[in-house]
């Protein structure tokens, strides 16, 4: 009923042939009130007579099965839906909160992440954790500020294929003013130079955290662990033999050619003879190869 409560006809009545009735009787027993004295009612009747109380609704959400905002308009009498239908016209501002209404309730996992975008998230939340100044780039607070971040880049949107077209990377970059993204560079770098010349990529994820994985050679003569995060953390590093597997993760560089060096270049020569292993680590030259020039 117009009032939200339930009611219903006795079985076999005829009135229950009528999409809607006027109501003059109904008992209070039970959750349903049943229905004792009514009429049938047209719904130009309706529209007729209380035209002032009929309302018109337009709602907009995303459907995930279609992969589309989906819009519908709906009148309505009271708790009574005369009639929905789909909305062949919604306002954009409809279309741009039904997406952020989605990524509130779904998370920013609907949206376009691609490898680069989360490992940019990654480093930007690494230094937000060691200076508060930055900004939290977390998913929860991503989602959470959606319309502040994410609002910008909604017009036109609508589908699951423009979705894909946004570029989360340059919505995070664009958090940053100039002067932080040349911090980001210096202070969670993407990629580590290491004495041979190499680039080795750093990994912001994870418990160990900064970390770069790198062959053992490639760091002779690096006498300190590189440290970033404004001088405040240092990269583990995971020393690998020449066929790539881990041999040592150390945090502490000097300490490993100190003490432990010398007990992994003993296996690693028994088990790599033709690579070059140094008494003298700090003094060596790094390689890429399995010498370097000119050594034996």
């Amino acid at each position: 009923m117009r009032n939200g409560r339930g009611a219903q006809l006795l079985h076999k009545d005829s009135l229950g042939q009528s999409a809607f009735l006027a109501i003059a009787e109904v008992d209070d027993e039970g959750a349903e009130g049943r229905i004792l004295l009514a009429a049938p009612l047209e719904e130009e009747e309706m529209y007729r007579h209380h035209a002032a109380d009929i309302t018109e609704e337009r709602s907009a959400e995303w459907d995930d099965a279609s992969g589309t905002v989906r819009a519908r308009i709906r009148r309505t009498f009271g708790a009574i839906v005369l009639r929905e239908q789909p909305d062949p016209a919604p306002g954009p501002e409809q279309i741009t909160q039904a997406l952020l209404d989605a990524v509130a309730v779904k998370g920013v996992a609907i949206l376009p992440w691609t490898e680069k975008a989360r490992k940019l998230q990654e480093r930007m939340m690494f230094l937000y954790h060691l200076d508060s100044d930055w900004p939290d780039v977390s998913d929860e607070t991503l989602a959470a500020t959606a319309e502040t971040w994410l609002a910008p880049y909604l017009s036109g949107v609508r589908k699951r294929a423009d979705l894909q077209a946004l570029s989360l990377y340059n919505m995070l970059e664009n958090l940053l003013t100039w002067s932080q993204q040349q911090e980001l560079s210096a202070e969670a770098p993407t990629h580590l130079l290491v004495p041979s010349g190499s680039k080795i990529q750093v990994h912001y994820d994870g418990p160990q955290a900064p970390y770069a994985a790198v062959r053992l050679q490639e760091v002779f003569g690096m006498m300190e662990t590189p440290r970033i995060g404004f001088g405040r953390v240092p990269i583990t590093l995971h020393l690998l033999s020449p066929a790539s597997r881990p041999v040592q993760v150390t945090s502490d560089l000097r300490s490993f050619w100190q003490h432990t060096y010398f007990e992994v270049k003993k296996d690693l020569k028994g088990r790599y003879p033709k690579h070059y292993w140094p008494e003298d680590p700090l003094q060596a030259t790094a390689t890429r190869r399995v010498r370097p020039d000119g050594q034996r």
